[in-house]
């Protein structure tokens, strides 16, 4: 292909126009289109938008295990066996603690995660008044992911002042019955049309390598731009001991770069993460993804351990980005060489977090003497 028809693909992306689904499957399989010259058009794309910023998320596992939906991807689903960390919610002592370390690390949103089918009205409420402290003590932004909800809950927590509300996807509607049989494509669709009709942000993204095609791929990329979905995490399957993908194979870097890329050119305004399974999947090519992606996490998933702090805010300083925090870069690298962080990164996202991981901020004292019923 000619320089001509990347510029082409970029323009037409920043001009709103949709390419076919024929040139979308070309973008992430035939060898006439060029990796790095579709990273180039994907990044003129990412530049007019996001500049050469990226944001910063951390994810507080705020209650781990114990859910009885099976997503055959999740650690936490009732058909996995992989030994983790379980506990109830977290205090809201506990939970505001991480928001302020998130803050402090340089964090531009916290996000808040639930394992369940979904929220009771109850615990709609509680999440409401912690959401509300946490907007009145620190500047950051706030995101939840917490199961199916209705357009009433998530109305009383827009109120409370939640920015944005995860709901992934995960894969198209005719595959989701390979990915989990508990809850439908069309329940999750229904959580994020609430969130959208309500005025709150949606964040909802995909994992890539669950078995599915390049098809099912442009068609998430499709349908979340249909949605107007402000963010969009690009995961890419952890494959863990006691999940039903645990014998998924390793997913090629190349291959991420270009979901990526089709992510960006599709979406061309919205922010593209480089979420779980960067480490594992992209390895020695993971800074390319910051030319598609404008955003990622910092010490790592949900269960998964990830790159040390320092070891992501270096590569993002090495390759001449910025970003987006009260705190400059320079700043955040300076504190990380006092406290000693290695630049370790996890091969293949297969270590567990443990306790202290996912409870830094945890004391005996904040555990509740009975079950808050949440």
């Amino acid at each position: 292909m000619e320089r001509a028809f990347y510029d082409e693909l970029a323009e037409k992306s920043i001009n709103g126009e949709i390419p076919s689904d024929a040139l979308c499957l070309e973008m992430l399989t035939s060898p006439r289109i060029e990796l790095l010259r579709l990273l180039d058009a994907a990044y003129q794309v990412r530049r007019k938008y996001t500049g050469n910023e990226v944001q910063l998320h951390i994810i507080n596992n705020a209650q781990n295990g114990g859910c009885p939906e099976d997503c055959h991807y999740c650690t936490q689903a009732k058909s996995s066996t992989t030994g983790i960390e379980t506990y109830p919610v977290k205090p809201d002592a506990e939970i505001l603690a991480e928001a302020q370390r998130a803050y402090e690390s340089g964090a531009y949103r916290y996000c808040m995660v639930f394992a369940g089918r979904g929220p009771s009205t109850s615990r709609i409420e509680r999440l409401a008044r912690v959401i509300k402290t946490i907007k009145s003590q620190f500047p950051i932004q706030v995101c939840l992911s917490a199961g199916l909800i209705n357009r009433e809950g998530v109305g009383m927590l827009r109120d409370a002042g939640l920015d944005r509300l995860n709901h992934n996807l995960n894969t198209s509607e005719g595959h989701y019955p390979s990915v989990c049989t508990t809850h439908t494509y069309a329940d999750r669709m229904d959580t994020l049309k609430a969130a959208r009709d309500v005025g709150v942000e949606l964040c909802s993204g995909l994992i890539v390598g669950m078995g599915e095609n390049a098809d099912d791929i442009v068609e998430v990329a499709k349908t979340l731009r249909e949605l107007r979905v402000s963010s969009i995490p690009v995961n890419f399957l952890l494959p863990f001991d006691g999940n039903v993908f645990s014998d998924a194979p390793d997913i090629a870097p190349v291959y991420c770069l270009r979901v990526l890329c089709l992510f960006r050119l599709l979406n061309s305004d919205a922010e593209i993460r480089v979420a779980a399974g960067r480490e594992a999947h992209l390895r020695s090519m993971e800074v390319m993804a910051l030319y598609p992606a404008n955003s990622l996490f910092i010490d790592g998933y949900l269960n998964a351990k990830g790159a040390s702090r320092s070891r992501t805010l270096k590569m993002i300083q090495d390759a001449g980005f910025t970003i987006k925090a009260d705190q400059s870069l320079e700043h955040l690298l300076e504190r990380e060489n006092e406290r000693g962080e290695s630049l370790s990164v996890v091969n293949r996202g297969k270590p567990i977090k443990n306790l202290h991981e996912l409870r830094p901020n945890f004391r005996e004292r904040d555990i509740p003497r009975e079950n808050d019923g949440l």
